[in-house]
């Protein structure tokens, strides 16, 4: 099966799981306070429905439509538009006839349950796999000159962020300096020098403007782990356990050197030195127009050791829930760099989304990323937009405070507007996605 089909798989096994769990987190209290749920669907169902079966009051379904679900509360303004239930009086059984707290809770829900779903996932994951940290990392990092300029230096190590020992994977402090607000880094340099590092306050701000996202890089010898079929580097003869110690006169220390000198001579033949059971070699290669030779690199080498953390039931459960924390934590955090024209053009659909997932079925990977992206729909879900669930939460608390309720006809015009705006950026992200993919 090709890479394409496996990540599809992947995104809708994974949509599909939390858009169902997202929407019984309304279900669940809407039942709780004896509130009529009409519909329970996964997927719209514009015109007809996969599947369909009445259980009591509520129609249980599959649409043909995959951009989401839904539950059909009685009595309540939503994408329904249900104009002719809302004209009669109101019944006891209906959501506009439940006092705020209880509405406000059937609206919060999902986002709850989508947290909650979240923490579950990363505690048995703790649980499962455990974590790693590094053990050694002699060669350090290779620093983006932006930070070479605040004193930091190539083959640096990072002993310490704001006063605690760093050990994070070797990538994380990348989105720290990002999305947390580090104030200093102790670092380590290659003559034995300790150092703490003051960094400035937009930091931040200047990496996402800059492109600057990963100023700390592992120096990690350019080792091949694997060489991908029909590649350049197959063709060539490359294979795994080959160290690439030049190529075209260009001297290749860690695997990122690789990267920039192959850019440097573009798709044109040139030699590629190897060292293979302590004898070197010349061999010619031709990159792909993409800058490509076809080879990968472990992280964990005699450079970068990695040692496994094990945690039991108890220890896993705090662990999920740190996690769940700092991703909801992260995830908000760099909201603020989608407000700006640099962050419009990075949003992306379903393309985007689904390349976060492995090209090969990996559960581990699959189920860390339905964990984040459960977050990311808990997130959204409660910006105060019509017709999404912070929509609702926001009118809900101006009656709450003010002790009267909006008028329908408001809410009505406010859901339309709403659902309008939703596809709008549904059309522009999915429409970046097409574009990126087209300039390739």
């Amino acid at each position: 099966m090709s890479p394409f089909f496996i990540q599809a798989i992947q995104l809708l096994l994974s949509l599909s799981l939390l858009i169902v769990l997202h929407e019984f987190g309304h279900f669940l209290p809407a039942k709780l306070f004896k509130t009529k749920v009409e519909k329970f669907y996964l997927f719209f169902d514009v015109k007809f429905s996969l599947f369909k079966k009445k259980i009591g009051d509520t129609v249980y379904g599959i649409g043909w439509l995959p951009l989401g679900g839904y539950v059909k509360i009685a009595g309540m303004i939503d994408e329904s538009m249900d104009k002719e239930q809302m004209a009669q009086p109101p019944q006891p059984w209906e959501f506009r006839s439940k006092p705020a707290w209880q509405r406000l809770i059937i609206m919060l829900g999902g986002v709850t349950m989508n947290i909650i779903v979240a923490v579950v996932i990363f505690v048995a994951m703790f649980f499962a796999w455990g974590d790693y940290r590094v053990k050694e990392m002699p060669d350090g990092y290779a620093v983006h000159e932006m930070f070479e300029e605040l004193g930091f230096q190539d083959g640096d190590r990072i002993l310490m962020v704001d006063g605690k020992p760093y050990e994070a994977p070797p990538r994380a402090i990348n989105n720290y300096l990002l999305v947390r607000g580090i104030e200093h880094i102790t670092v380590m340099h290659q003559n034995g020098e300790e150092e703490t590092i003051a960094i400035p306050e937009d930091i931040g701000d200047k990496m996402f403007s800059t492109g600057a996202l990963l100023p700390f890089t592992p120096n990690i010898p350019a080792v091949i782990d694997s060489v991908m079929a029909d590649s350049p580097a197959q063709i060539a003869g490359l294979q795994k356990g080959d160290k690439i110690v030049s190529i075209g006169g260009t001297e290749i220390p860690f695997w990122q050197n690789l990267k920039e000198a192959i850019s440097e001579k573009g798709n044109q033949e040139t030699l590629i030195e190897i060292e293979r059971d302590e004898e070197r070699k010349a061999i010619p290669i031709t990159p792909t127009e993409e800058g490509l030779i076809g080879v990968a690199f472990t992280m964990e080498s005699n450079s970068l050791q990695l040692e496994k953390v094990d945690y039991g039931f108890f220890e896993s459960i705090g662990k999920g829930i740190e996690r769940g924390y700092w991703q909801t934590h992260d995830y908000i955090a760099q909201l603020g760099y989608v407000f700006t024209p640099k962050g419009a053009q990075s949003l992306g659909g379903f393309g985007t989304i689904g390349s976060l997932y492995p090209e090969t079925w990996n559960w581990q990977a699959f189920w860390e990323i339905t964990a984040i992206i459960s977050i990311i729909l808990a997130v959204m879900n409660l910006l105060p937009i019509p017709a999404l669930d912070g929509g609702h939460v926001m009118f809900l608390l101006y009656e709450m405070i003010t002790k009267r309720k909006p008028n329908e006809k408001i809410l009505e015009y406010a859901q339309i507007a709403g659902f309008f705006l939703l596809i709008a950026l549904f059309i522009y992200a999915n429409g970046n996605d097409i574009y990126r993919f087209l300039i390739k």
